[in-house]
């Protein structure tokens, strides 16, 4: 297995797995990005994301039932592996403890 350090993107797909469950195949993913962040999100870099997240053992993926609305290909379905709920947990420890961190005076405006 690769490193698991997560980075942004990376992180958000992640999430986005996570949130879609037994519905996270790449465009649905590509889709709930794009709505949830306002960018224009590339279904190629989608792809190489959960590429990458596979190989560092975040993801685990299979491939769907044939269905006649895909002129018969199959879907490739993702989902979070316990190394990938790790890392995001870990990932949301490690920004719950930054924020902690900020004095709230930061936050009055002036």
């Amino acid at each position: 297995m690769k490193g698991t350090n997560l980075g942004e993107f990376e992180e958000l797909v992640l999430l986005t797995v996570a949130a879609l469950m037994e519905e996270a195949y790449s465009v649905a993913v590509c889709d709930e990005l794009s709505n949830h962040t306002g960018r224009t999100v590339k279904l190629g870099v989608v792809h190489a994301v959960l590429n990458r997240l596979e190989e560092k053992g975040l993801v685990n993926s299979e491939l769907g039932e044939a269905t006649k609305n895909r002129g018969g290909k199959r879907k490739r379905f993702y989902q979070l592996t316990v190394a990938g709920k790790a890392a995001l947990i870990n990932a949301k420890s490690i920004r719950d403890q930054l924020w902690d961190r900020i004095p709230p005076f930061t936050w009055i405006s002036t």
